[in-house]
């Protein structure tokens, strides 16, 4: 089974959206991480180790552990404010 955790910046990003159907479509997408935790792409430089999901107009960033069966998710963010 694998360990799920939420930072700050993620939670303070969910409840900032207003629209049902996206923060469906987040849970859905949170839902295929957990199933398979290296579906999302892969990081570079800065901030290797992470991986990013898109969900239109947002993007998801998580990290796993494999060596602790973990994911955290680290944040939910606006394409544009990169």
């Amino acid at each position: 089974m694998v360990v799920t955790a939420f930072g700050p910046h993620f939670e303070k990003g969910f409840k900032k959206i207003k629209n049902q159907a996206l923060k469906t479509q987040v849970k859905k997408q949170i839902a295929k991480i957990i199933n398979n935790p290296e579906v999302g792409k892969p990081m570079m430089h800065a901030r290797k180790g992470t991986r990013e999901l898109y969900i239109a107009p947002f993007r998801l960033s998580y990290a796993y552990i494999k060596a602790e069966n973990k994911i955290i998710f680290l944040g939910l963010y606006h394409k544009d404010e990169q």
